[in-house]
């Protein structure tokens, strides 16, 4: 058995982990991440696109308007979830139609920022 083989459980962040996936209009995106950061999440990552929707129409002189968002992805420790999925909810007033939306998947295998998770 290889060497790499033998060590894979140093290989990956050790626990249980989620990707909380926020996608709000554009210029929510540090509310975002200041709402999660403040619920215990150590950062996150900010992406740009455009979106449609049936709350999302407009036009201007005849040429529709795509809205621009930010999607932010947020890595946590699954114990921190509902206290982040709260935290973002609030701070952008998602139960609010046309607002975004937030939505947690689930962690499989992580590295690369195993310092950030692990304290012991």
């Amino acid at each position: 058995m290889s060497e790499e083989k033998k060590n894979d459980n140093k290989l990956f962040c050790n626990g249980k982990y989620d990707l909380v996936v926020t996608i709000v209009n554009k210029g929510d995106g540090e509310i975002v991440l200041r709402a999660s950061k403040k619920a215990g999440a150590e950062g996150g990552t900010v992406m740009y696109g455009r979106g449609t929707g049936i709350r999302e129409k407009g036009s201007i002189m005849g040429i529709p308007i795509e809205p621009e968002k930010e999607i932010i992805f947020t890595l946590i420790n699954q114990d921190k979830t509902e206290l982040v999925l709260k935290s973002i909810i609030e701070s952008v007033d998602l139960n609010q139609p046309g607002a975004g939306i937030v939505f947690v998947l689930e962690v499989k295998h992580l590295a690369g920022i195993c310092h950030l998770f692990n304290t012991g």
